[in-house]
């Protein structure tokens, strides 16, 4: 199975557009983040519900600070009414450096998400959360229809799938209940170069925000993501993205032609992956690339 994520920062009408040619090319799911300094998720998916005629529609995901979860779970029971039943709630704590920038405060982000998700519970058939730590996947696990996790490296999925199994069997669950999404950086291109190049500024926010212990799993040191945190902080894209390393666009991407795209796809899947989502930046031009993994990717 795959998905896709779109980032609202084109017009909505665009978003729309590019989500049905998403939904041509055999895309079985639209993930749409949830920041404040893109179009409001709600209102693009709603629009998505009415361009798009299968293809299921999620939040990728939305948090329990920025909305109360009586608001959500109206929201996304609407976005449910509106598309014939095909949305799909993806809920996780966020990004604490977004949640400074906003003067909200980051707190008890387990417990927050838990009483959340337990509480729009009522309102929905499933579930899904956005998760990385290990408490945070083993929630998940117990809990949850689903888990989205931002990730494109099998070694990542080796770590990540049995912790969620854990926590399923804990609950009583069966673990083949849980679906495992792969949130990947995904950049194709037939000009393997090209692909590389268009994923290094998503490669480099990455690094910047991942923890020590994964950058260690990926022989990956402090130094060179403090490099790169550095240049972000500065606005200095240009310094940030000559910064990514090959073994960063590897670890932190699925990047490259069709074939090599493909390749990685497979090994994910082998992992215990159920849904890769093709997140940004997709590729070098979106349009073309949504065609390309359509054709080459997922016809294969």
């Amino acid at each position: 199975m795959f998905g896709i994520e779109f980032v609202p920062d084109d017009s909505v009408l665009k978003i729309g557009y590019m989500a049905k040619l998403a939904e041509d090319a055999g895309f079985q799911n639209i993930w749409i983040t949830d920041h404040y300094n893109n179009r409001d998720v709600w209102t693009t998916l709603a629009v998505l519900s009415l361009m798009t005629n299968k293809i299921r529609l999620g939040t990728g995901v939305t948090n329990p600070y920025t909305r109360n979860a009586a608001i959500t779970a109206s929201s996304i029971a609407s976005i449910n009414e509106l598309s014939g039943g095909r949305a799909i709630l993806g809920i996780g704590p966020g990004d604490k450096a977004t949640f400074d920038k906003m003067g909200i405060e980051w707190d008890k982000p387990l417990s927050r998400v838990k009483e959340a998700v337990l509480a729009i519970r009522a309102f929905l058939a499933r579930e899904h959360i956005g998760a990385q730590g290990p408490k945070m996947l083993e929630l998940a696990g117990s809990i949850a229809d689903g888990v989205l996790i931002n990730a494109s490296h099998p070694d990542d999925f080796k770590f990540a799938v049995p912790v969620i199994r854990q926590g399923a069997e804990k609950a009583g669950r069966k673990p083949e209940d849980v679906q495992v999404c792969a949130y990947a950086s995904f950049s194709a291109n037939k000009d393997q170069a090209k692909a590389v190049n268009a994923s290094k500024i998503v490669v480099a926010f990455i690094v910047a925000g991942s923890p020590e212990n994964v950058l260690q799993r990926h022989g990956i040191s402090m130094d060179e993501a403090r490099m790169i945190s550095d240049a972000l902080a500065k606005y200095d894209f240009k310094s940030a993205m000559e910064a990514v390393t090959p073994r960063m666009t590897e670890v932190f991407s699925v990047s490259g032609n069709p074939q090599d795209c493909r390749a990685r796809v497979d090994e994910l899947l082998k992992t215990g992956v159920t849904q890769v989502v093709v997140g940004s930046p997709i590729g070098p031009n979106k349009e073309s690339a949504i065609k390309l993994i359509g054709k080459q990717v997922i016809g294969r």
